[in-house]
């Protein structure tokens, strides 16, 4: 699937930061953005619908002057992550917010509402929606998104447990739009291979914690450095919904490991708690994905996105 006319000619590489609760902010995003990759940020990550407008107006600010001042530079557009659910009372304010300032990409998770979608394309901006599972992907693309997110197995914060190659063949079957996928990628080749088993861009999260811009404290960027694959754990313990989380993290939070190590559903959550207790959470229990063991180190954004681009030229041209 071609990508959207928004997203030509406007990335240098087919990626999308993720945005990451508690941990991505307009500092991240722009230093994405400005590299030539789609940065982000949750809404929620600032505490009001009136700090969230000052990120805003930031961005727009700040992008509209870095490419007056370097107008043959690829600058990339930047996204918002809305909450569409009940457990989030501001959802409807943001996203008047996200109209009103005309935000190029907003992504949805948890709901899929044509509300969303109608509004964001009122001004021609595109909706992605991430979802971990054909059927949440069907409702998806009834709604109208422009984009579905395969979050599939090994990725951080509220993961699936799909396997990628066979989650983005089932979205594909009900779903004709662009396709994003994440889980598990640090590196510029899992790029190219995303888009060799069919989709169009890559979601990449874990990876851009370890970057000097994000607001991941030392502490938390040197347990990604330290893990491994295996100390990842999926788990409905903190959020009340699977996510995933580091082991070295939990622990020094007093969760049960016995317990969170069973096979099976663990009895430690069954719906998502209310967005201020999930906030204290996640403050002190660290999510991340299986890609923690090819982080070593913590470059700034734009080394890191030189890097990926290195890695996928290369790649491309050992399988030409």
């Amino acid at each position: 699937m071609p990508l959207p006319t928004q997203l030509k000619n406007s990335l240098c590489l087919p990626l999308i930061a993720a945005p990451m609760f508690l941990i991505s902010s307009p500092e991240l995003a722009l230093a994405c953005c400005k590299a030539g990759v789609v940065g982000s940020f949750p809404a929620l990550n600032q505490r009001s619908s009136e700090d969230f407008e000052q990120w805003l107006v930031q961005m727009n600010t700040e992008l509209t002057n870095w490419k007056a001042a370097h107008p043959d530079n690829v600058t990339a557009p930047y996204a918002v992550n809305l909450v569409v659910h009940r457990t989030n009372p501001r959802w409807q304010a943001d996203l008047e917010l996200c109209v009103k300032h005309q935000v190029p990409i907003v992504i949805t998770s948890l709901g899929a509402a044509s509300q969303v979608v109608e509004a964001v394309h009122s001004y021609g901006g595109l909706v992605f929606h991430d979802v971990t599972n054909q059927k949440h992907a069907r409702k998806a693309a009834e709604a109208g998104v422009d984009g579905i997110i395969a979050v599939a197995a090994g990725a951080g914060g509220h993961a699936g447990t799909i396997n990628p190659f066979v989650l983005v063949h089932e979205i594909r079957e009900v779903f004709d739009g662009t396709i994003l996928l994440a889980g598990g990628l640090s590196h510029g080749e899992d790029v190219l291979a995303a888009q060799a088993m069919g989709a169009d861009l890559a979601y990449m999260g874990t990876r851009f914690i370890n970057t000097e811009e994000s607001e991941a404290d030392d502490a938390y960027r040197n347990m990604i450095i330290e893990a491994v694959s295996g100390d990842i754990i999926h788990t409905p313990a903190v959020s009340g919904v699977p996510a995933s989380f580091m082991r070295q993290s939990l622990e020094a939070a007093g969760f049960d490991m016995d317990k969170l190590n069973q096979a099976g559903d663990v009895n430690y959550g069954e719906k998502l708690k209310p967005m201020d207790e999930e906030a204290k959470a996640w403050k002190t229990v660290w999510s991340a994905g299986q890609g923690v063991s090819q982080i070593k180190d913590v470059p700034s954004v734009e080394a890191l996105v030189k890097r990926l681009s290195d890695e996928y030229r290369q790649a491309r041209s050992q399988l030409g």
